[in-house]
């Protein structure tokens, strides 16, 4: 690796055009600890469709604002290699000689794994019942057959709907509540990711950072030495949100529920990963991902396309 520059514009004109890298070994990832990022073929491929946009807005971002701290996100859901594209994307700019360091947004949930899952169960449930009573479609007979759906894992399949059309009462409440969980400031300490950009961007050389594992015995934090590193890269499917600032470079990766959901089988996440439950979880983020594309500077699409937001948005549409 070549030695750490402050001069970024210097580092991308020298590398112009940029010629892809061989990816030598394993490459430093995000810092969530056990998380498992697997780099393929197509990773590379869309790393190297990206990364050269990407030196272009960077040399703009740096000449326009004379700051040579840039942050970036990689964005959208698992399934489409948001980590796999940020750590090839930091390794990319440690092999110019631009220090890089790849910060896991899924640190800064209040609450481990298990409990937020655990919480966004209860929200749904709980805004369900309500919603169902207001509305003046609860009864005792109704909350037994709940009751034993509930027990079943199954309260929030949609198909239930079906067999019992009161049952759309109990489903639309109980979104609505979920809704308003997901991706909020209830769910996320987005003022913790906001404070760990100013560090940076005041040129702090060393910031405490979350680790956050799947136990509640496995929170703590690291001092990092941030000398010498200039672009911070995060990677998160909220990393593209309106509820935090700071944020350079939004690259936004397109994805699908389903490419998502197998995405966590792959890795192992917590919970049934094919419950009606996730794909609704996973349905609301995508629908948070599309309702905050429009500030992206990068768009790819599944099959490896830069987009615009207007393209985004028709495909998405469709």
């Amino acid at each position: 690796m070549l030695n750490k520059t402050k001069n970024i514009s210097s580092q991308i004109k020298g590398n112009n055009p940029w010629t892809p890298v061989a990816i030598t070994g394993s490459i430093p990832h995000g810092d969530m600890p056990g998380d498992k990022v697997n780099i393929e073929e197509n990773h590379i491929d869309k790393a190297n469709i990206i990364f050269p946009v990407l030196l272009k807005e960077m040399d703009h971002l740096v000449k326009e604002t004379g700051s040579e701290k840039v942050v970036i996100t990689v964005c959208g859901g698992s399934g489409v290699g948001k980590s796999e594209t940020a750590s090839l994307i930091t390794y990319y700019l440690n092999q110019m000689g631009i220090g890089a360091y790849t910060l896991s947004g899924d640190n800064y949930p209040h609450r481990i794994p298990k409990y937020n899952d655990a919480e966004r169960l209860r929200i749904f449930r709980e805004s369900a019942i309500k919603g169902m009573v207001m509305r003046g479609g609860f009864s005792k007979e109704r909350f037994d057959i709940i009751h034993e759906l509930q027990m079943k894992g199954q309260d929030s399949n949609p198909e239930t709907i079906n067999k019992y059309p009161w049952y759309e009462t109990y489903i639309n409440e109980g979104r609505k509540g979920l809704k308003q969980y997901l991706g909020s400031s209830e769910e996320i300490g987005f003022e913790e990711i906001d404070s760990i950009i100013k560090a940076f961007k005041n040129g702090e050389k060393e910031i405490w950072l979350r680790r956050m594992g799947r136990e509640d015995t496995e929170l703590w934090y690291d001092a990092v030495d941030f000398f010498g590193i200039n672009v911070l890269v995060i990677e998160w499917t909220h990393g593209n949100s309106k509820n935090y600032n700071g944020v350079d470079i939004p690259v936004l990766l397109n994805s699908t529920p389903q490419e998502t959901l197998e995405h966590r089988r792959a890795r192992n996440r917590d919970g049934a990963t094919d419950s009606p439950f996730t794909m609704m979880v996973l349905e609301l983020e995508q629908r948070l991902l599309i309702r905050d594309a429009h500030k992206a500077k990068i768009i790819l699409s599944k099959q490896g396309t830069i987009l615009t937001h207007e393209q985004f948005q028709k495909l998405m549409g469709n």
